[in-house]
């Protein structure tokens, strides 16, 4: 594929941002389907949220090419070749992952309406309505944005231009690659879809890995491309569940069980590789001294803020103080990697725990030195349900820069949670 012709002519209509509503994270699904069984009336509320002020979205992204991108996954909905697929396909071993009944609500859904309005430079754009209709707008709205900033820059260049820019890129992607391969034991799967610098990049990517690393590339988040290329699937949950059952906690006690009554709701749909614990929505030391039991029997658990290194390290006591095995166990690592801390986790934790990788947006999005001012250096931008039947939800992650949530609603979290002093770790994207 002559990507850099491609992004020259991109104003062709071959080309739209999002081009299926399974042009998205395998996990959106996935918790789709638990959240139409279990709450598919709660009302929410999705905000984008931009952590890197100095990245001013409204000043670089046109706001009619934005409605027009956001209009058009408005006309999306399922093709039959995609229903066959998730109906049909066999996912983490097991077949008919969705059920019938949310197969016939997804073939017929279309997205919800946008709210979309300009201040101080950012762009503020929310979605409302059900949750299992709303919740798809996440993937997809970044992924616009995203793009649109990256094509905002690339307008400036000529043909020439970028395919210097473009074999620069392949040039440094598959020199990571070349440093991961050979690493004995080293899983690893595409998590980069929601910042990714466009989707055509991203395809070349997996394609890239999967000649690249072979059989130690277990597969992609991104359901399109997944079943587009053939290869697996791969995703469980996010703090988006977490979030939005603590919100519609009546009190106290019932916001301290909310993290793992999602997880009970869950175990009563999944079993195997997608029985993994996301415990950092409101701190892991905290979440893991007061789970139940029947938790420390799941498959594995995903390390997503804080120092990773010390994450592995809390799972792996907490395992052993529960009386399992971690040499048994997996650990998935998902925040802010590339190839050298891929690298060093990896041999850090090798014969300890069964160490996997979610390798996101310096996968995806790295184009850092190549460009003038690096000005397609990427960013922190993120979709998060900020409100559930009206009340907000909190996030306080093990990074305290990640927290979000009104301040007031942020200290009683903190008290419930028993959540003390964190330490800052920078967002990287």
């Amino acid at each position: 594929m002559d990507i850099a012709t491609r992004v020259h002519n991109h104003k062709w209509k071959i080309d739209p941002i999002v081009r299926s509503l399974i042009d998205t994270d395998f996990y959106k699904l996935l918790m789709c389907q638990s959240i139409f069984r279990n709450h598919p009336d709660t009302q929410v509320t999705f905000s984008l949220i931009n952590r890197t002020k100095s990245i001013r979205l409204a000043e670089l992204v046109d706001e009619g090419e934005l409605r027009e991108q956001l209009d058009h996954i408005r006309s999306l909905s399922l093709s039959r070749g995609e229903g066959t697929w998730l109906r049909g396909n066999t996912f983490y071993g097991k077949r008919q992952m969705f059920t019938p009944e949310f197969m016939e609500w997804f073939e017929e859904l279309r997205l919800p309406p946008y709210h979309l309005e300009k201040r101080d430079g950012q762009y503020e754009l929310t979605f409302e309505g059900t949750w299992p209709e709303v919740m798809l707008w996440e993937v997809p709205a970044l992924a616009v944005l995203m793009e649109l900033r990256s094509r905002a820059v690339l307008n400036r260049m000529k043909k020439f231009e970028l395919q210097v820019l473009y074999a620069q890129a392949m040039t440094k992607l598959w020199s990571k690659v070349e440093k991961l391969r050979g690493i004995d034991g080293l899983r690893i799967a595409d998590f980069g879809t929601r910042r990714r610098h466009s989707f055509l990049w991203q395809d070349w990517c997996v394609q890239a890995m999967g000649e690249g690393l072979g059989k130690a590339f277990i597969g992609t988040s991104n359901c399109l491309i997944a079943k587009n290329r053939e290869v697996e699937a791969i995703g469980t949950n996010a703090h988006e569940l977490p979030m939005v059952y603590a919100a519609l906690a009546k009190d106290d006690a019932a916001l301290a069980r909310a993290p793992y009554d999602v997880l009970s709701d869950w175990h009563d749909e999944h079993d195997g590789n997608l029985r993994v614990i996301l415990p950092d929505t409101y701190g892991t030391q905290g979440f893991l001294d007061n789970a139940p039991d029947w938790l420390a029997g799941w498959t594995g658990m995903r390390i997503d803020s804080g120092d990773p290194a010390t994450g592995a390290e809390t799972a792996i006591n907490w395992w052993k103080s529960r009386g399992e095995d971690p040499t048994k166990k997996l650990v998935i690592f998902s925040d802010g990697l590339d190839e050298d801390k891929i690298i060093s986790l990896h041999q850090q934790f090798a014969g300890r725990v069964n160490a996997s990788f979610g390798w996101g947006t310096l996968l995806t999005n790295d184009f850092r030195g190549l460009t003038e001012g690096d000005a397609l250096a990427p960013f922190s931008l993120v979709c998060k349900a900020v409100a559930a039947n009206g009340k907000p939800t909190v996030k306080l992650s093990d990074n305290p820069r990640k927290a979000m949530g009104p301040a007031s609603e942020i200290e009683r979290y903190k008290r419930v949670f028993g959540v003390g002093k964190q330490e800052e770790q920078e967002v990287v994207v």
